[in-house]
């Protein structure tokens, strides 16, 4: 991010605290107008965080624009915990955010990657409580997108990939490389970072990055244990469960973007979705990459217009 787009981003007029179990507090932050329509935004990984940027791609002088780190993630306590933290959770809290906030009414969604993951599972789950979802970078935490990452990743990224999975000896990588960051021995949760947690570096690049050469922070290992813990469990997901749990949605008014050249999550997730949703519209941007500067063009120009 420049240095004038950090200059320029909102400043949330309410911001703090949920607690949402005995163990965990989710940290959130609102932008905009807070008497306009509500949009709840969910942030990727699992393991990632909200960031203000994001509101900045809405117009704020006529929605509510909420955003929270997912538990154990950003600004959450306690950070990195993988305990108490599913996807239906996760999804919970968004009931709790929103009867903290006093928001009753419907609620537009935007999620992305991840983000767009537990968008699905929340309005599957709650219908009721969404008017619209906007989805981007479609992913369906399904057998493919495990086949897909461990296999046919590897036919185009063969170097990378034999560096990554081949210290797992041909066990469940992601259980690895998780019982490497739970060991809580330094040199081993920096392994796991360099190796699976920054596999997605390479993944839409031409060039991957040697990532033995950058550094290795705190959060890097939090996000790394938070995500590789979902991975190994599947995502606590049934097999396909988002794809055969469509029918909550028929009223629902989706919009999804997808990159046609997304190697972290193929376009095909995205594909077989739209196929079965009855009010959907897929936009495939012709582009490189799970993200790119011209799907967040598109992207940013739909949000404005809302």
């Amino acid at each position: 991010m420049s240095f004038w787009e950090r200059w320029f981003e909102p400043k949330p007029f309410n911001s703090g605290y949920v607690s949402v179990s005995d163990m965990h507090k989710i940290y959130f932050h609102e932008y905009g107008n807070p008497k306009g329509r509500a949009i709840v935004c969910l942030h990727g990984g699992p393991g990632y965080y909200s960031r203000s940027s994001t509101a900045a791609d809405f117009n704020l002088k006529k929605f509510r624009v909420i955003l929270f780190d997912q538990r154990g993630c950003g600004k959450s306590v306690p950070a990195g915990e993988t305990k108490e933290n599913t996807i239906a959770k996760l999804s919970d809290d968004i009931l709790k955010l929103l009867a903290f906030l006093h928001i009753k009414e419907k609620i537009i969604v935007y999620g992305s990657s991840w983000g767009s993951t537990l968008a699905l599972y929340f309005a599957e789950s709650h219908p009721d409580k969404v008017e619209r979802l906007i989805l981007t970078k479609i992913f369906l935490a399904n057998n493919d997108n495990a086949v897909w990452e461990t296999k046919y990743s590897g036919w185009l990224y063969p170097d990378v990939w034999e560096k990554v999975s081949s210290p797992a000896e041909g066990e469940n990588v992601p259980l690895y490389y998780n019982l490497l960051l739970k060991s809580n021995v330094r040199k081993n949760q920096e392994k796991a970072v360099r190796l699976y947690g920054r596999y997605e570096f390479a993944l839409g690049s031409l060039t991957p990055p040697n990532v033995d050469d950058m550094p290795v922070s705190d959060e890097d290992i939090n996000i790394c244990k938070i995500y590789t813990n979902y991975a190994a469990n599947k995502f606590f997901l049934k097999e396909n469960e988002l794809l055969e749990n469509v029918l909550p949605l028929k009223n629902i008014r989706i919009d999804i973007f997808h990159n046609r050249l997304d190697l972290l999550c193929p376009l095909v997730g995205a594909y077989q979705l739209a196929q079965k949703l009855e009010n959907c519209h897929l936009r495939i941007v012709p582009a490189l990459g799970h993200g790119s500067d011209e799907m967040r063009r598109e992207v940013k120009q739909f949000l404005k217009k809302l």
